[in-house]
């Protein structure tokens, strides 16, 4: 008994000092986490400053960086950059003595398409200083050449062996209704808008007509808006970039120095030579360099003094119902909004939408937030890589509405989904369900049975009822008849460029546009130095990062193959949401 009591005290005492330990061990982890999140660049006397595509995520707003991916990773960390905080430091590395050019590397781009105009505007923006910006190239691909363009001289390896991915702009559409025929799912789509595509992928083989026109007419103009600026750049036609193109000339890098498209073709070390001229020095190893991250995190935006604050409210991802942190969440974005509304210092609101859409409920109570905060303070709608369906329900009736050329909006349509799961169940899992029900149509919802025609026409009256209060919507926001919303509508996508020429959008602009715009409302000028921006809502700490990393998700076995964007089509149709109504795009797109 005697040994029994030491060995048992003997234990707990080794396990509170374990805890002890642990605990100590933990606080110390976490603060060096910490230390390392706010760990300050140094700014050289005098720099280069490189843009690496490749080590960057040009994103809505800032992220510290997350630490537990990156000593993970087994690549370069890649770094989530604002888009604002990405052009205010580009502005200020115009008139940065200390910043003598900037050299991009274009290669490894996975930043979204608006983005990437409002970045290519800013340095177009940065070589009227007079300084130069250069480019090299050694895997071209459609967002890399664009963002190179802008250059005053493009250079590359001579060397063969890489990939040209310069071939133009291309989507896919997926459709699944024969392998969810296969499994026995019919899934029962009820929608407002000959367009609406958004669901015609569990329900047919092949597109419609009406969503191929669409796609066309969407892919087309995002191209005309890059060949343009790529050509005017390059001094040829657009017409030579697209027979180059079409006619696969660009064999090899001579082909590129042949047909203008670049301006000497450099070896590594020779780059290196090229680039200690331009920084009037002797070698490359005197030349000093600050990446653009490091020096947006140097030059954050501040106006010392200033009582006055332009918000900015980020709108970034699907509109979804609840209290999430991940998404647009209605009923916390409506918070956030509210609380906006209440701080007497805010003057001006940019509401930043990068939004493809999603739950219409959701997107009510944001607008309706919205709406109130109209009542004391300009609000301008600023668009990204999407404002469209939902994403453009909440932003139709802003003050002003800038959009990028390339950003998809629009999708003025309405869309429900309720699976049904019967043929499954009983055909293939013979499984054999009696429901049991107090009142006629108490299992409408249960994904068991088909719905009956009464049942259809309820739900398509929901969806009618809902598709007539986004047009009104439209109608008052755009000054616009509803005949004529009718016209831009039946949930048909237009790229920016587009909406502005039919008056869904006011001006092709970026985000700085939108601030300038307000302080100009404000103050009769665009200078934002009078004016705080605050940025709304916060971005998660590195300790935030580090508590949510606790409780991870596995990852998708699909993820980063060919066949992740089947799985996400498929993540759409959720069981427990049946029935709801959405104002949604039908798919994301990623141009490489």
């Amino acid at each position: 008994m005697k040994n029994f009591i030491k060995m048992t005290f003997a234990t707990v005492t080794g396990l509170v000092l374990f805890s002890f330990v642990a605990l100590f061990i933990s606080i110390a982890l976490i603060g060096a986490v910490a230390a390392l999140g706010e760990k300050q660049p140094v700014m050289p006397s005098k720099a280069m400053m490189v843009i690496d595509m490749s080590t960057i995520m040009l994103s809505e707003q800032t992220t510290e960086t997350d630490i537990l991916t990156t000593l993970q990773s087994t690549t370069a960390p890649v770094a989530p950059l604002g888009i604002y905080s990405a052009i205010n430091a580009i502005n200020q590395a115009a008139t940065d003595p200390a910043i003598r050019f900037i050299y991009i590397k274009p290669d490894g781009s996975m930043s979204g398409v608006a983005h990437m105009e409002e970045l290519r505007t800013a340095l177009e923006n940065f070589r009227k200083s007079g300084k130069a910006v250069v480019s090299y190239l050694e895997n071209p691909t459609n967002g890399g050449y664009y963002l190179a363009s802008v250059s005053d001289k493009i250079y590359m390896t001579p060397y063969d062996g890489g990939m040209n991915m310069f071939t133009g702009l291309s989507s896919q559409l997926i459709f699944l209704k024969d392998i969810l025929d296969r499994l026995g799912v019919n899934i029962q789509l009820i929608r407002h808008g000959k367009y609406k595509s958004a669901g015609e992928m569990f329900i047919r083989n092949s597109s419609s007509p009406e969503n191929l026109e669409q796609n066309e007419a969407m892919i087309d103009s995002m191209w005309d808006s890059w060949a343009e600026q790529i050509a005017q750049s390059r001094g040829i036609t657009t017409e030579q970039l697209n027979s180059l193109i079409n006619n696969l000339k660009l064999v090899d890098s001579q082909d590129w120095l042949e047909n203008g498209l670049v301006d000497e073709l450099l070896t590594r070390e020779q780059l290196l030579e090229q680039l200690a001229n331009l920084y009037v020095t002797s070698s490359y190893g005197k030349v000093q360099t600050i990446s653009l991250q490091d020096y947006a995190l140097l030059k954050k935006p501040s106006a010392i003094g200033a009582k006055n604050k332009i918000a900015v409210i980020y709108a970034e991802g699907n509109i979804v119902d609840g209290e999430g942190y991940d998404q647009v969440a209605g009923s916390r974005f409506a918070r956030i909004i509210a609380d906006v509304r209440r701080d007497s210092t805010v003057k001006a609101v940019v509401l930043r939408v990068n939004s493809p859409g999603g739950s219409v409920l959701a997107a009510e109570k944001i607008k309706a937030e919205i709406d109130l905060l109209q009542e004391r303070v300009p609000v301008i709608a600023s668009y990204g890589d999407y404002a469209a369906s939902g994403g453009y329900w909440i932003s139709a009736n802003c003050d002003k509405i800038y959009t990028d050329a390339t950003t998809l909006t629009g999708s003025i349509g309405v869309f429900s989904i309720i699976p049904d799961f019967s043929g499954t169940i009983s055909n293939k899992l013979h499984v054999n369900i009696t429901p049991v029900n107090s009142n006629k149509h108490a299992d409408m919802y249960n994904c068991m049975r088909p719905l009956t025609t009464a049942e259809t026409a309820y739900m398509q009256a929901t969806v009618e009822n809902v598709y007539k209060r986004f047009v009104e919507i439209v109608a008052e926001g755009r000054c616009m008849t509803a005949d004529k919303v009718e016209t831009l509508a039946q949930g048909r996508v237009w790229t920016g460029a587009e909406a502005v020429r039919n008056g869904l959008a006011d001006e092709i602009g970026n985000i700085e546009d939108a601030l300038k715009y307000a302080a100009f409302v404000l103050n009769g000028n665009s200078d934002l130095s009078n004016f705080q921006i605050e940025e709304f809502p916060k971005p998660l700490t590195t300790i935030e990062m580090l508590m949510e990393s606790l409780n991870p998700q596995s990852p998708s076995i699909l993820a980063d193959t060919p066949f992740e964007n089947i799985e996400a089509a498929f993540t759409t149709v959720n069981a427990t949401e049946t029935g709801k109504t959405y104002a949604r795009m039908p798919y994301e797109y990623i141009i490489r």
